[in-house]
C-alpha cells in the first residue's frame, strides 16, 4: 500500500464507485433482457404479415445494451481490481475505457433522442398496413392474416383501432376487438397508437434514466482514476 492520506481515500471511493459501476452494468445487462424477454413487446415484435416482419429495431436496440451490459461490468471489476493493486497500467486501461464508454453512451444518446419516435411509428405503420387489410370486405387469406395480426395486437395492448373506427372496422370489430363488458372500459377502446407510443415511451424513460446515473459516476470515475494515478506516481515506494 503506498499511497496514504487523501490519496488513500480516493482510492477506496474509486472501488466504491467502481463496485457500482458494476452493479450497473448488472443491472442494464437485466434490463435489456427484461426488455428483449417482455410478453408485450415480444408477442408483438414476433409477428408476420405477408411474410414481412414485424419492425427490429427495438430489438436491436436491446441486442447493444446487453452488450453494454456485459462490458460496463468487465471495465468495472477491472478498476476495482486496478484500484485496490495500485496499479497504473490497469487503471490507465481502465480510464481509456471508460472514456471510450462515456463517448458511446453520448452518441447513443444523441441517436436515442432523434430517433426516440422511431420503433413506435413503425410499428404503427406495421398496424396500419394489417389494418387496411383486416377491414377490406372481400374475404381472402390476406384478410384472414392480416385479422389475427390485428387480434395479437388488440389483446396484448387491451386497445381496439386506430381511433376513427371507420364504417368498415366498425362492422368487424366485434371479431377483432377484445371481449367487453358493459359498460365499455375505456382502456380496451383507447386507440392503438396511442397505446403503441406509451408502450415505447414508458421504456425509454427507463433506459434514459439509467444511462444519465451512469453517465455521472463514470465522470466522478474518471477524475478519481486521474488523481489517483497521479498519487500512485508521485509515492516514494514508486
Amino acid at each position: 500500500m503506498a499511497v496514504t492520506g487523501c490519496s488513500q481515500c480516493i482510492k477506496y471511493m474509486l472501488f466504491f464507485l467502481n463496485f457500482i459501476f458494476w452493479l450497473a452494468g448488472g443491472v442494464i445487462l437485466g434490463v435489456a433482457l427484461w426488455l428483449r424477454h417482455d410478453s408485450q413487446t415480444s408477442s408483438l415484435l414476433m409477428l408476420q404479415f405477408e411474410g414481412n416482419q414485424a419492425p427490429g429495431t427495438f430489438h436491436i436496440s436491446v441486442y447493444v445494451l446487453i452488450a453494454i451490459g456485459a462490458i460496463m461490468m468487465f471495465v468495472g471489476f477491472l478498476g476495482c481490481y486496478g484500484a485496490i493493486q495500485e496499479s497504473q497500467c490497469l487503471l490507465g486501461t481502465f480510464f481509456t475505457c471508460l472514456v471510450i464508454l462515456f463517448a458511446c453512451e453520448v452518441a447513443a444518446g444523441i441517436w436515442g433522442f432523434i430517433n426516440r419516435d422511431t420503433i413506435s411509428t413503425e410499428l404503427i405503420n406495421f398496424y396500419d398496413s394489417a389494418y387496411i387489410k383486416a377491414v377490406d370486405p372481400v374475404d381472402t387469406t390476406s384478410r384472414q392474416a392480416a385479422s389475427k395480426v390485428l387480434e395479437v395486437f388488440h389483446d396484448t395492448l387491451e386497445c381496439c383501432g386506430k381511433g376513427d373506427d371507420n364504417p368498415l372496422f366498425t362492422a368487424v370489430q366485434a371479431s377483432l376487438c377484445p371481449k367487453r363488458t358493459m359498460p365499455i372500459d375505456p382502456l380496451i377502446s383507447q386507440s392503438c397508437h396511442t397505446k403503441l407510443r406509451d408502450l415505447f415511451t414508458e421504456k425509454l424513460h427507463v433506459i434514459g434514466l439509467a444511462a444519465l446515473v451512469i453517465a455521472v459516476i463514470m465522470v466522478f470515475e474518471m477524475i478519481f482514476t486521474m488523481v489517483l494515478c497521479c498519487a500512485i506516481r508521485n509515492a516514494p515506494a514508486y
